[in-house]
């Protein structure tokens, strides 16, 4: 059996016993040993103890006074003065070396007491091992705990803690997993009211989410808050400098609260919401059925608001809820607008003049092509950002779809990029009227972008004889009625663009061989006569 310290109490009940009383006979000492809790011989020993100091036995309990106590002390445990024994003395001259092995240095690790038992007994150090842990523990800092400082709960409406906690199993019923549940509790550190959010995940969006959630559930938003390090929110811990996330950073400036989070494996940082997920499972989630995240989710507001707020704080000692209404809900501040949650990304900009952001394709400027950009999207605009700097707005575009700015590509390709035939002929039409009118022949088909190319022919033509003899080159073509580049390209390389064509000429208009003489033509000098014979012999002239 361990050793023991029999209190002053204790003593004096074991004497007590043995005095007997009015009514029963003394009892024997294993009976006294049994109803005091300590061994037979201890009882023994302080019995003796007693009757030397003299106490009879048919004396009274007033006679037990400190005195004799003292005495019975000082006779019994002679050479135990600070309530240590012989093995605990003797393991004081031993003291720093059980310091340094429990403590550890650069060469070594810790070392257990059981190995410190064994080192000390090759020392010729014998000692029980209870007492070596003993003096282990109350001497050379063996298994010390660090002493913790209540902080004060501060001014009501300013500090908020935040820490994520994991409750059970749901079955999803959209797609019939069986899915984790976890709870983003929300704990006001002055009144100890609570909110719970659910979510399967702990992304920035389920955070941001859990926080619209709470600053609509307690009516404002408080001043500070005290998050553990979560990942969508702090990047890199740090006790001094923490690094937080952009999304978290954006949303922070947006709704006006400052974020002190904890320190990593710290949990005494944040006491008041600590302990409040064993609360949150044990009294809320276990023995609990719900058909899908949206009804555990109205249960547990309603848990918050009743069960939750309306029970007494072992701590404050009051209902939360009522703290809150009076105290902290008046001290908050203003819940903002609905945040539009963001992507935040870094893109790298293609050779094609286009990042990608949201599976939507976001053009940019030539100087940025192969550059890597920062980039904020919410459900209207998508931003790039350049080192802090902003370079691009567009549009938002759904999944698939392209938003491309014609200012961002070369003015000689954007017009066949965009395919945008309207444009190539406001240019053609620029270098004069009947170049503009030939372009629009040549575009005037039902895939007007598949003869792109032949406008672009035509402007290099320009670029190459100029204006002026490609305008005279498409005036006679379209007199002519005819649509080539070809046919324009020919001419302004033959200089024939000013020529006039030969029309081809009416058959018979020249002499030509083998031809009759007009005049044999003419019938009316010398016309033949014809006679026709009849049955009465009368000659009838008929003249042709």
């Amino acid at each position: 059996m361990a050793f023991r310290e029999i209190s002053v109490n204790e003593i004096r009940e074991v004497l007590r016993l043995w005095l007997g009383t009015a009514a029963l006979p003394a009892p024997g000492l294993r009976t006294i040993a049994d109803h005091a809790g300590v061994d037979r011989k201890t009882v023994r020993r302080y019995v003796d103890a007693a009757q030397t100091a003299g106490l009879n036995r048919d004396g009274t309990a007033a006679d037990i006074d400190d005195e004799l106590i003292a005495a019975v002390v000082d006779t019994v445990r002679p050479d135990r003065p600070h309530g240590h024994g012989a093995a605990w003395e003797q393991l004081v001259p031993h003291e720093q070396q059980i310091t340094r092995w429990v403590a550890g240095d650069d060469e070594h690790k810790p070392l257990t007491i059981t190995k410190i038992h064994v080192l000390l007994a090759r020392q010729g150090c014998v000692v029980p091992y209870r007492t070596l842990h003993r003096f282990a523990t109350e001497r050379c800092g063996f298994g010390r705990k660090d002493l913790t400082v209540r902080v004060v709960d501060g001014d009501p409406g300013v500090e908020c803690q935040i820490d994520f906690g994991y409750l059970g199993m749901l079955t999803d019923p959209e797609d019939g997993r069986s899915r984790k549940v976890h709870a983003l509790i929300f704990t006001a550190v002055y009144s100890r009211h609570m909110f719970v959010w659910l979510t399967y995940s702990q992304t920035l969006a389920a955070v941001i989410a859990g926080c619209e959630a709470a600053w609509k559930f307690f009516g404002g938003v408080f001043a500070v808050l005290i998050p553990d390090n979560l990942r969508p929110v702090v990047t890199a811990a740090d006790p001094i400098t923490p690094r937080f996330s952009e999304g978290w950073l954006d949303y922070s400036s947006h709704v006006g609260f400052i974020t002190d989070p904890a320190r990593v494996r710290s949990p005494k940082d944040k006491p008041r919401v600590e302990r409040t997920v064993q609360y949150v499972r044990g009294n809320f989630w276990v023995g609990e059925r719900f058909t899908d995240l949206a009804e555990a989710q109205e249960s547990v507001v309603r848990w918050c608001s009743t069960t939750a707020g309306m029970r007494i704080h072992g701590t404050t000692c009051a209902r939360p809820l009522e703290v809150f209404d009076t105290a902290e809900r008046p001290m908050l501040l203003p819940v903002p607008a609905v945040y539009d949650v963001p992507i935040f990304k870094d893109v790298k900009v293609h050779r094609d003049f286009h990042a990608e952001v949201g599976r939507a394709l976001y053009s940019l400027p030539q100087q940025w092509i192969g550059s890597t950009l920062s980039v904020r999207a919410d459900t209207e605009l998508v931003k790039f950002y350049h080192r802090g700097i902003l370079v691009k707005i567009h549009p938002r575009t759904p999944p698939g779809g392209r938003s491309t700015d014609r200012a961002d590509l070369p003015e000689h390709r954007s017009d066949y990029a965009l395919r945008d035939v309207t444009s190539l002929i406001a240019k053609c039409t620029a270098h004069g009227p009947n170049i503009g009118i030939y372009a629009e022949r040549i575009l005037d088909d039902p895939l007007p972008w598949t003869r792109i190319r032949s406008v672009y022919r035509l402007q290099g033509l320009v670029r190459r004889y100029g204006a002026e003899r490609v305008e005279q080159a498409c005036t006679l073509s379209l007199d002519l009625d005819v649509v080539s580049v070809t046919k324009i390209a020919s001419m302004l390389e033959r200089a024939t663009e000013k020529t006039s064509p030969d029309l081809p000429k009416a058959v018979g208009h020249t002499a030509s061989r083998f031809s009759r003489d007009p005049s044999e033509f003419n019938t009316a000098a010398n016309a033949p006569t014809l006679s026709v014979v009849g049955d009465s012999a009368e000659n009838t002239e008929i003249h042709r």
